[in-house]
């Protein structure tokens, strides 16, 4: 299905798992960061692509929080989230699938850390320091739950979209749900002033077939609009430390509506459905409707 459109809910396309699909002459926006590794990957078997990735991560020196070398290894059967996590961290290895289910979903978080491996080290720290607080009242006898670090964490990695940009009025505009605003009014500079980087692997798992409702949970990074990529990647490292995330830090945020995300928005009639531009702050944070089945 072409971007320019959209589906109101989830839809699969008939090559959604098809690494070539993801190649295009000129890749969609969300794809911009990993497209050049795509197209390498594109024609390597299974277990060459995990090697590839493995290979990118030793030649870039990209280590966990606890100085372990990143490694890519193969998937052994089901396991915890929290000993996935918890195993990254004390040993560095990032169990990831390479066929049948799973496999884009891991694709997308291994090139996540290839493209962003400060940040998705301080994430899997918050990850393994939760679990070792959840592990710890547990053994106090404390019922054992997730807890808001951990939940934060995994939406963070899981759903998050980096608001790259100076301009406080568009940011309050974001955090106002003000889509008039910033998809009408201001059109032209949120275009010029603000960029917009995919970090959640399961939100590159859901633009594999796009769909007007689907919503990320944008966090603001002031800087540069053109800021290098290992900028981006050091500030956001250092801002996550400082303050882990948390659902008050976090703005839902309609994708598809962005400028250049696709066709169909080009329309200012794309923007008269209240289920997914909704106006105004929510009780409880509610964030725009996001009618997939991947949360």
């Amino acid at each position: 299905m072409a971007a320019g459109a959209l589906s109101a809910g989830p839809v699969l396309h008939a090559d959604a798992h098809d690494l070539r699909a993801r190649c295009a002459t000129t890749p969609p926006p969300w794809l911009e960061p990993c497209a050049a590794r795509l197209a390498v990957l594109a024609p390597l078997a299974p277990a060459a692509r995990l090697a590839q990735l493995d290979a990118w991560a030793r030649e870039a020196g990209v280590a966990t929080d606890s100085g372990r070398a990143l490694r890519f290894v193969p998937a052994g059967g089901a396991a915890a989230a929290g000993a996935y996590e918890s195993r990254i961290f004390e040993t560095g290895e990032v169990a990831t699938r390479t066929d049948g289910p799973g496999a884009r979903h891991d694709l997308y978080n291994a090139l996540a850390w290839l493209a962003f491996p400060r940040a998705k080290a301080v994430l899997n720290a918050l990850h393994a320091r939760a679990i070792a607080w959840q592990h710890t009242g547990a053994a106090a006898g404390a019922a054992s739950r997730r807890g808001p670090l951990r939940d934060a964490a995994t939406l963070f990695d899981e759903n998050a979209a980096l608001w790259i940009g100076t301009d406080v009025s568009l940011e309050a505009a974001l955090r106002a749900f003000d889509w008039p605003c910033l998809f009408g009014a201001e059109r032209a500079r949120l275009a010029s002033s603000v960029r917009v980087r995919v970090l959640g692997h399961a939100l590159l798992e859901k633009l594999d077939a796009p769909f007007k409702g689907i919503t990320a949970h944008a966090f603001p990074l002031r800087l540069a609009p053109d800021a290098a990529p290992a900028v981006v990647d050091a500030a956001l490292a250092v801002a996550l430390a400082a303050q882990p995330p948390s659902s008050a830090s976090l703005c839902p945020l309609p994708v598809m509506g962005l400028p250049g995300w696709c066709d169909a928005n080009r329309d200012p009639a794309f923007y008269n459905d209240p289920a997914v531009f909704r106006p105004g702050r929510h009780r409880r944070g509610a964030a725009p409707a996001d009618r997939s089945d991947q949360d």
